[in-house]
């Protein structure tokens, strides 16, 4: 089955995930993508727990690059979540997302962020991140749940 979803989402698998996106499009398996998660086990136990019963599996972008092709092939529904676009845009690099839908959800207040929806504030390096995304191929949006209003990302960075 396909991925089906890529979402950049500083919080990984929490409740907008689970019961918001994961009811809509009902993932098998979360597949979270983060390398300093990938090396702490009793922190991948805790996500572990708020993800409703489905499989959840943590990888460094690294390996996600590697098993991609093998995930989008596989049986199951999956999820792909990232904390940060730098993740995400590294796990892109060389046309690996072209004409995959990106969800910018949560990305919250910080002091040197600022605020751009209420659930997204950005960096000028998160901003340029985005457009880096988007060259590589990605279509870049922000939605924090599925029926909210999408924002493209021209609006995003006020182009």
């Amino acid at each position: 089955m396909p991925i089906v979803l890529y979402r950049i989402d500083e919080r990984l698998i929490h409740g907008q995930v689970v019961l918001g996106w994961g009811s809509q499009v009902t993932p098998g398996r979360y597949i979270v993508v983060d390398d300093e998660l990938a090396q702490s086990e009793w922190e991948q136990d805790l996500y572990r727990l708020g993800a409703g019963g489905v499989d959840a599996v943590f990888v460094s972008v690294e390996d996600a690059r590697r098993r991609i092709q093998e995930w989008r092939g596989g049986p199951d529904r999956s999820v792909v979540l990232t904390r940060n676009i730098d993740s995400m845009l590294r796990l892109a690099r060389g046309g690996l997302l072209e004409g995959a839908k990106v969800n910018v959800g949560g990305l919250h207040h910080s002091p040197d962020r600022t605020e751009v929806l209420t659930y997204l504030h950005l960096t000028h390096e998160d901003r340029a991140n985005l457009r880096a995304l988007a060259e590589e191929g990605a279509i870049v949006t922000a939605q924090d749940l599925p029926d909210s209003h999408r924002v493209d990302l021209q609006t995003l960075l006020g182009s």
